[in-house]
């Protein structure tokens, strides 16, 4: 797949299962701030496959646009990645479009595990979800056409009171991207075709009690409801990771790392 990037870690000597991880929102695979950097150590067990979602780190964008990103269009180049049979990890945006893969090509997951997944539209029906789902769609409508990505990357650290990142070049064509593409909280998620599954699934949450008090009202708690939610309608474990908001797997790595050990270690 030319146009998708993923930085492959594998450290065994061949023959190990392969696992594919999808990064969420102004990040990309590798990304040591919000992406899977720190799950590097499972190569020592397992292929890891990092992949770069369109118009992110080095994967092109949607059509003739370097910015563009689409879960419809990450679910179709995910479901490439998989191979003949594959351990399958999104979080947040990727996680969304891991569950739309997994439903096209059931047959080549060996596990799915969705990290504070943003897939609101699979517990639309609870009040905190519907109520962010009313921010989210008032928040966005506000939003300027012309924003500037620099803006956008600095207001999106500050309002979690997490420190300003480093405005590099891939950090910012990252930002832009997650400003024009499609909310993933709109996504239509095959819950059924995802319960009827037979593999293994693993629901990831933080416990957002360290976050800023209005990020946990407005994002934690309903990103933590819909976890629970979809947990129980996928027929998936739920893992509430002590001590982590929404990046368990940066936040707190030897939790997440030993849950995936496990899962993909023990899956069929």
């Amino acid at each position: 797949m030319a146009d998708v990037h993923a930085t492959v870690w594998d450290d065994t000597e061949g023959g190990a299962a392969t696992a594919v991880l999808v990064h969420g929102s102004t990040s990309w695979g590798d990304d040591p701030e919000f992406g899977f950097a720190a799950q590097r150590p499972l190569a020592g067990r397992f292929r890891v496959l990092a992949m770069d979602r369109r118009g992110h780190g080095a994967s092109a964008g949607t059509g003739s646009d370097a910015f563009a990103s689409d879960y419809e269009v990450d679910a179709d180049d995910i479901a490439g990645l998989l191979g003949d049979g594959a351990h399958l990890v999104g979080h947040s945006y990727g996680g969304v479009a891991a569950m739309l893969a997994a439903a096209r090509r059931p047959e080549a997951v060996r596990s799915l595990t969705l990290i504070e997944p943003g897939c609101y539209q699979a517990a639309a029906d609870h009040p905190l979800v519907a109520a962010a789902l009313e921010a989210n769609r008032a928040g966005l409508a506000e939003l300027p056409a012309d924003l500037p990505p620099e803006t956008y990357l600095a207001a999106a650290t500050d309002a979690v009171g997490l420190p300003p990142l480093e405005p590099t070049p891939r950090r910012l064509r990252a930002a832009a991207s997650a400003l024009r593409e499609r909310p993933c909280w709109e996504a239509p998620i095959p819950v059924a075709a995802l319960a009827a599954a037979p593999w293994p699934k693993l629901v990831i949450t933080g416990t957002w009690e360290n976050a800023l008090d209005l990020y946990r009202e407005r994002g934690g708690e309903p990103i933590m409801a819909c976890a629970r939610v979809t947990a129980d309608r996928i027929g998936a474990t739920l893992l509430r990771a002590r001590g982590a908001a929404h990046y368990p797997h940066v936040e707190t790595p030897e939790t997440v790392n030993g849950a995936l050990a496990n899962l993909w270690a023990s899956a069929p």
